[in-house]
């Protein structure tokens, strides 16, 4: 899942990147308005937290343009602002859930974790294919029903294979999804976590490299 942090008080929009990477997210993080709206053109996000009270461009007309847009991207509002009236507002800027400060960060990241799936295609509960079943909401991998222990990256990587039912993902693909904006696009940090991920899942490896183009598990 990718997430976009647009909040100008940057301590806070710092600290709850880095939580959010901590829950096996991959997030950028941006301090006002303008660079959020620039970011948004580049790179496809599953939720955007979006504070309200923003520099450049008001945080509210960052909504708007989402919305107008007509993306796929979930939008979480967060502000200080908490009467009903302000949550009311917030909500027919098109925002999809809104959030008042200050917030428990548990509740943040249940809100971006719903949001995310909301984003994306309905999926089965369990992914299944080739003999792995992987339990998204437990965080839980077995193949052949032995479990599989993975790490955050390895876990995301393999969920998003699973997600493709089939089709090529590739390396560019897999980046944008399981890291963020700091990861070098030269690293072969995709190839080294594929060649751990076969080797956790065991013979015959369910992976298969298509040259050129990327990886399936077909």
């Amino acid at each position: 899942m990718r997430v976009l942090v647009v909040e100008d008080e940057r301590m806070m929009a710092d600290a709850v990147g880095e939580g959010l990477r901590d829950n096996g997210l991959a997030v950028d993080v941006v301090y006002d308005g303008a660079a959020a709206l620039e970011r948004c053109v580049s790179t496809s996000y599953d939720v955007v937290v979006l504070d309200r009270g923003l520099p450049l461009v008001h945080g509210d007309e960052v909504c708007r343009s989402l919305v107008a847009e007509h993306r796929e991207t979930r939008i979480l509002l967060l502000t200080a602002a908490s009467a009903v009236a302000d949550r009311v507002a917030g909500l027919e800027l098109g925002a999809d859930d809104y959030l008042p400060k200050p917030f428990a960060f548990t509740e943040l990241v249940a809100r971006v974790r719903s949001l995310g799936r909301r984003s994306r295609p309905a999926v089965p509960p369990i992914l299944q294919r080739a003999g792995i079943a992987l339990d998204p909401a437990r965080h839980r991998v077995t193949r052949h029903d032995h479990p599989v222990s993975l790490t955050k990256k390895e876990f995301i990587v393999l969920e998003e294979l699973l997600r493709a039912d089939g089709a090529v993902i590739s390396a560019e693909e897999l980046l944008e999804t399981a890291w963020d904006e700091n990861i070098d696009p030269f690293t072969n940090v995709v190839r080294v976590t594929m060649a751990t991920l076969r080797r956790k899942l065991g013979d015959p490896s369910p992976v298969e490299t298509v040259s050129g183009v990327g990886y399936r598990i077909p």
